[in-house]
C-alpha cells in the first residue's frame, strides 16, 4: 500500500496546525508549524517548515525550514512588540487586538504547482511563486517570481530560466499538475526518464 493517502495528509509527529485545508497525496515533516493555510495536492513539506497565510498549489517541494509568510510587526506605531495585539497574555481582562490577526491574514502567500523551495528559504507575505518556480536554499523573496524561474540571494534575484520560454509556455499549457491520479501512474515513466522538451513531444 502507499505511504500517502488521498484522504488524510501524512503529518508527522511535533506539528503545530491551525485552520489548515489539504488536497490529497500531502505530506507535512516533523515539528513543522502551518496556519490559515492550504496546502495542495501532491505538496509536502519537509521538517521545520513554517507557514502561514499562504495558498501552497499542487506538487509544491519544500525543504526543511522553509519560512512562508512570515507576520510582520507594526513598524508604524508605537511599539514593535506583540504585547499591544497579544493583550490577553500579559493583561489581566485584556483581550488581543482581532483586527491586527484579521488584516495580517488577509496577506495571502501564493505558492504556484510544481514549485521548489530550497533548505531555509523565506518568502515574504503578499509574494506569488510562479508555476515551475525555484527559490534556492536560504534565499529571501521580497517580490513575485515568474513561472519557471530559478532565483537565489538576498533579497532573491532571478538567477535563470529553468526552462526555454517556449517550452515554459507548452508546459504551462499542458498543466501536467491537474492530471488525475491515474494518468499521472500511467506516464510514470515519462517523467522519469524523458527531457521537459521530449515530456511535451510525447504528452503534449
Amino acid at each position: 500500500m502507499p505511504r500517502l493517502s488521498q484522504a488524510e495528509p501524512f503529518i508527522h509527529p511535533d506539528c503545530e496546525v491551525n485552520d489548515v485545508t489539504y488536497g490529497a497525496f500531502v505530506e507535512i515533516g516533523k515539528g513543522s508549524r502551518l496556519a490559515h493555510s492550504h496546502i495542495g495536492d501532491y505538496s509536502y513539506c519537509d521538517r521545520y517548515a513554517d507557514i502561514a497565510n499562504t495558498t501552497v498549489g499542487k506538487f509544491s517541494n519544500i525543504a526543511a525550514f522553509v519560512r512562508i509568510g512570515a507576520t510582520d510587526h507594526p513598524m508604524e506605531k508605537a511599539s514593535l512588540h506583540h504585547f499591544h495585539y497579544r493583550s490577553a497574555d500579559y493583561f489581566e481582562g485584556a483581550s488581543h487586538d482581532a483586527a491586527w490577526f484579521d488584516h495580517r491574514r488577509t496577506r495571502r502567500t501564493e505558492i504556484g504547482h510544481d514549485t521548489w523551495l530550497g533548505h531555509g528559504a523565506q518568502v515574504r507575505p503578499e509574494v506569488t511563486i510562479g508555476h515551475g518556480a525555484v527559490v534556492a536554499g536560504g534565499a529571501i523573496v521580497t517580490k513575485n517570481v515568474a513561472p519557471y524561474m530559478i532565483v537565489g540571494g538576498i533579497p532573491a534575484v532571478p538567477l535563470r530560466p529553468r526552462f526555454a520560454p517556449d517550452v515554459a509556455e507548452r508546459m504551462m499549457d499542458l498543466a501536467w499538475w491537474d492530471w488525475p491520479h491515474a494518468r499521472l501512474h500511467a506516464a510514470l515513466e515519462g517523467f522519469r526518464s524523458l527531457s521537459a522538451e521530449a515530456f511535451l513531444e510525447k504528452y503534449a
